[in-house]
């Protein structure tokens, strides 16, 4: 792998490739190498490192975060080090808080998602710049990872783009993306697109850097054309260089539609980091994997519908479980505490201990308790267990006739019985037959029968009966479940 190098007569130092380890750095290639990758003096990003200046020693991103570093630097040491990075993009605070569990370096903040799930309304520019400026605050501040946040088109002319980019800084972003698209913009992959003129795009990238500058920031610019559908492919190229002299750090070719068009969008520019868009689920970009997009030369790759996507439907089956009377099954539902985890309560609680007071009881120890009885609770719940009211609780909220009537059903027992679809069975509890009175709040199909007429005329069991008990109820659940219920 070779690497860059300009010799400086003044000094006759170097430039040196940043995305290459610090032995490769001054590991001399051969000369074909060199001359592949000889780029003009002027094409230098200011940033890139410089063999006669003292070098920043390489950490690892934990070990930036832990020395506090703004995102903006953490982001631009991801993108010095080597290899290729994945970044999941996000749309709330609970959702980026699980990308850093998970343990990516960096995450995005996209617009589609955020337009999704903080509007229920598509990515077409409906969504505002203070709407996406308060959504990215509350992811920024929930992580410690850089976040790259979508600026869209900048919100405006130049003047909005500089507005942008400084409230982007204010709220926690380490990078923001912005695109040459005309208002109301469109969203990446989808029909309708239209872009600015040349100048005026590029006077996008250039406001954005001013806006920078003025504000001692060293947010990283991200410059995205969609001119490969809106135009075609070789405007996207010219625009994507003049991105690059108009001094973006990553460029970014939205729905590129070949490995070859991938490939020669690579080889453009070749010290930038490229940015690849792995549109899931069908979109124009070839989906590949990390290996061949590196191979290819590309340096951070965005999953934009992964999280929003598998969020869908995950609810969808739930409302599913939840309209047919169940609650999700346990593999698709975390427990009580895996939830109190990733949401911080443990966190809170040991923050919370600092501050105890000495004397009377705490709110610590208060809370402490509250948590030990709910985490007994939650226990409870989590196994297949009713719990049983007494007659004696019971009868002491009835009277009248309404009571005589029920003191001889609590003598018995109701079984409930559900079998699926597939045959097999998913519920056989025991309850007193009591608490058929409300069933038909329970059980969907119940309404207008009158269960305690039923229970009144059964027989207390059925001699012989394989079930052990009088069958009281036989339908279909709205689920295509067998509910049955019987009388002991």
């Amino acid at each position: 792998m070779g690497f860059a190098l300009q010799l400086q007569p003044s000094d006759s130092s170097f430039l040196i490739h940043p995305n290459l380890n610090p032995c490769q750095r001054f590991s001399f290639s051969p000369l074909s190498n060199l001359n592949k990758h000889w780029v003009a003096p002027h094409s230098f990003p200011p940033r890139y490192f410089h063999a006669s200046r003292p070098q920043r020693k390489n950490r690892s991103f934990a070990a930036c975060a832990a020395a506090g570093d703004p995102p903006a630097q953490a982001l631009r040491r991801i993108l010095e080090s080597p290899g290729i990075h994945q970044g999941p993009t996000v749309f709330d605070a609970i959702s980026a808080k699980l990308v850093e569990r998970a343990g990516f370096q960096f995450c995005f903040m996209g617009g589609f998602a955020v337009s999704a799930a903080r509007l229920g309304l598509p990515d077409v520019g409906l969504i505002s710049y203070g709407e996406m400026i308060d959504q990215g605050y509350q992811i920024t501040q929930a992580v410690s990872i850089p976040v790259i946040g979508d600026g869209d088109n900048g919100y405006g002319n130049h003047m909005n783009v500089r507005r942008t980019v400084k409230g982007f800084i204010k709220a926690g972003f380490g990078g923001i993306l912005l695109e040459d698209q005309v208002s109301p913009k469109a969203c990446g992959h989808t029909r309708g697109r239209k872009v600015a003129s040349r100048e005026e795009a590029v006077m996008r990238i250039k406001a954005a850097i001013d806006a920078r500058k003025e504000s001692g920031s060293d947010i990283v610019i991200i410059a995205r054309t969609d001119s490969r559908q809106a135009v075609s492919f070789e405007e996207s190229l010219w625009r994507s260089r003049a991105f690059a002299d108009a001094g973006a750090d990553v460029l970014f070719i939205d729905a590129l539609a070949s490995r070859e068009e991938m490939k020669a969008f690579c080889q453009i520019s070749p010290l930038l980091p490229k940015l690849a868009n792995m549109l899931e689920g069908g979109g124009r970009t070839p989906i590949l994997n990390p290996i061949e997009l590196e191979e290819i030369g590309f340096k951070i790759i965005s999953y934009p519908l992964s999280l929003i996507g598998v969020s869908i439907r995950a609810m969808e089956d739930a409302l599913r479980a939840i309209k047919g009377g169940r609650v999700p099954p346990p593999g698709s539902l975390p427990s009580f505490e895996e939830i109190k985890e990733i949401v911080g309560f443990n966190e809170y609680y040991d923050e919370e201990e600092r501050y105890k007071s000495i004397g009377a009881q705490s709110s610590y120890e208060k809370g402490t308790k509250i948590r030990e009885a709910v985490g007994e609770r939650a226990e409870r719940l989590s196994e297949p267990v009713i719990e049983v009211l007494s007659p004696y609780d019971y009868d002491r909220y009835k009277s009248g006739d309404y009571n005589d009537r029920l003191s001889g059903i609590w003598s018995r027992t109701l079984r409930l019985k559900v079998t699926g679809s597939n045959g097999l069975e998913k519920l056989d509890v025991r309850v007193p037959a009591g608490f058929l009175e409300g069933m038909a709040n329970i059980i969907p199909g119940l309404g207008g029968v009158n269960i305690l007429e039923l229970l009144e005329n059964a027989s207390q069991e059925v001699a012989g009966s394989p079930e052990k008990g009088k069958l009281l109820l036989d339908f279909d659940g709205t689920m295509g479940d067998r509910i049955q219920v019987f009388v002991e």
